[in-house]
């Protein structure tokens, strides 16, 4: 079932990037982040409650341990959206963003250092086929000109997206909650968080970023709708299988994302990217059958 949840999160996940990119064009970056999580609570608190009309299971009695993890999912999510808009500054573009999608690489040692998750050869094989495949996809030709400053940015962006989804996952399985149920709290528990932070963030700082989000009611709609059931996915995956062969697995997101940018924006792919695109594939086969 894992599978199909991870699926679904990177499906999800390439439209709301492709609503977010829309955004963008009038909407500062914060405001872009914000709108994944503006109207994602209610939304997410709705399934919860769809939920219970299935599962005659008992409200979740929180722990110390749960809310800590949430609050530094929370917080690190944050954190890596701000390093990867740091790295859109960066001269390599295309170099940063590959470097943020090695957050696989970073969820799996991570993972096995420090969360007691275990890899086949297979499946480590997979990971770095994957994370590969994401280096190709994401335009790199050389890597010539490489700074340092852009090197240790994007290796924090990977790490922080890691521990977001390796807390996410801790989160889950400290409640006393069968799946769905755990999967679903931990959601509205971490986007409730991150939506108070945005929302007092830009009211104290940025407040014509707000009006300019209320003027775009569908567009932001559209975005936290495909954000929730997005983070769904993941955080339902995740609270069943280890986080490196979910995130390995999730890398079909660049696939998806690939079509959207041919079929939608008409925008031409280039050798590489099928190159890319068949190492995806070959990581997720590995990942698999790990």
């Amino acid at each position: 079932m894992w599978i199909w949840f991870t699926l679904l999160a990177a499906f999800m996940q390439a439209w709301r990037n492709a609503l977010q990119k829309q955004l963008s064009l009038d909407v500062p970056v914060m405001g872009v982040t914000l709108a994944r999580f503006l109207y994602a609570g209610p939304i997410a608190a709705f399934y919860l409650i769809v939920l219970y009309q299935f599962y005659d299971a008992p409200l979740p009695t929180l722990n110390v341990k749960f809310v800590c993890f949430i609050v530094a999912a929370g917080l690190m999510q944050i954190l890596a959206t701000a390093l990867m808009v740091v790295l859109f500054k960066q001269r390599n573009y295309a170099i940063g963003v590959g470097l943020a999608k090695s957050e696989a690489i970073f969820a799996a040692v991570l993972g096995v250092i420090f969360f007691a998750s275990t890899l086949s050869p297979i499946g480590w094989l997979g990971v770095l086929v994957g994370a590969f495949a994401v280096f190709l996809l994401s335009g790199i030709k050389s890597w010539r000109g490489l700074s340092w400053q852009t090197l240790a940015i994007g290796s924090a962006c990977g790490a922080a997206f890691a521990l977001t989804s390796l807390w996410v996952r801790e989160a889950s399985l400290s409640l006393d909650l069968a799946f769905p149920l755990s999967a679903a709290w931990v959601l509205l528990f971490v986007i409730t968080l991150q939506t108070i932070v945005l929302l007092l963030w830009l009211s104290f700082r940025d407040r014509p970023t707000l009006v300019l989000l209320w003027q775009k009611p569908k567009l932001t709609l559209l975005t936290s709708l495909c954000s929730c059931i997005g983070s769904l996915g993941w955080f339902t995956a995740m609270s069943l299988e280890t986080v490196p062969l979910v995130k390995t697995l999730g890398q079909v997101e660049v696939f998806f994302t690939l079509l959207i940018s041919a079929f939608v924006f008409k925008e031409t792919l280039k050798r590489q990217d099928y190159l890319g695109l068949g190492l995806v594939v070959v990581a997720a086969v590995m990942v698999l059958w790990a």
